[in-house]
């Protein structure tokens, strides 16, 4: 499989999942990364959850995905964050 191939046929409902520490205004950074490649992202795209302890929060976005290089690039900007410690 050529590394342009993908299982995935666009455009796609894709959801993304996103973990970093419990802080003000991490699920609001994480729709404001994602939005710069997929914008339009609505409330209802958005679930955020707090681990047990309440020290870590996923927050999941579900977009349409067009492209795999839409992905790359959202997965990209994502890693790069300080604040992100693990996206998926």
């Amino acid at each position: 499989m050529d590394e342009e191939e993908t299982l995935l046929k666009f455009p796609c409902d894709f959801p993304i999942k996103v973990m970093g520490k419990a802080e003000p205004g991490f699920e609001a950074m994480v729709v404001e990364l994602i939005s710069r490649h997929a914008p339009g992202i609505t409330e209802t795209a958005v679930n955020s959850r707090s681990s047990k302890g309440g020290k870590w929060i996923s927050v999941t976005v579900t977009l349409r995905a067009e492209s795999k290089a839409q992905l790359d690039a959202i997965y990209l900007d994502l890693s790069a964050h300080e604040k992100v410690v693990m996206a998926l």
